[in-house]
């Protein structure tokens, strides 16, 4: 379930890698202990025979699907959920038995967004919402931790692909200067 570094390319290095959230947790780790608790009470209260045995076996069994599916399942959609930030794009990658990943280059993305609800802000964490050019618009990664600070490196990430791909204001005049001049024109990249 970790996130497979040959996907990146070349030039290409990771600056943030986040699964969302750890209150994503919560509800599973609270169904374990409930169900450890349920079990135990189970064990020590009901008489003994077959009765009593019949209804242990039941709870235990309940508590293993509750286990499964309301603690095991959550764990492994948060462990499958990566918000992967490069130099280059944004990667956004899910799914614990199939796989749906979805790339944002950095020089498409048009504006971005965070909203933290006043509990989310309790714990730091919040939305984050990417617009992108192109015909699927807008990404929203629920649950990001440390959100705010999250969006100040994409600006910055964003900015520095835009600056990398765009010549300053030196360098313009530079070209103009020398087109007057009748000079060829220079190579200006890296």
């Amino acid at each position: 379930m970790a996130f497979p570094e040959d996907v990146l390319t070349e030039d290409e290095h990771v600056v943030l890698h986040l699964h969302p959230h750890w209150k994503a947790l919560l509800r599973p780790v609270l169904v374990l202990v409930v169900g450890v608790a349920a079990v135990v009470a189970g064990w020590l209260l009901l008489p003994d025979g077959d009765g009593g045995a019949l209804v242990l076996a039941v709870l235990a069994g309940l508590f293993l699907i509750a286990v499964l599916w309301l603690g095991l399942w959550p764990f492994l959609v948060w462990r499958s959920t990566h918000y992967l930030f490069t130099n280059e794009r944004v990667l956004l990658q899910e799914g614990v038995f199939s796989r749906h990943r979805r790339d944002l280059p950095l020089a498409r993305i048009n504006d971005h967004s965070m909203t933290q609800r006043f509990t989310e802000r309790l714990l730091g964490c919040g939305t984050l919402t990417i617009e992108s050019a192109g015909e699927r618009g807008q990404s929203v990664l629920v649950d990001v931790p440390r959100v705010d600070r999250v969006q100040t490196t994409l600006y910055e990430l964003v900015e520095a692909q835009h600056d990398k791909h765009t010549l300053g204001d030196g360098e313009m005049r530079d070209i103009l200067a020398d087109m007057r001049e009748g000079k060829p024109l220079r190579d200006t990249s890296g």
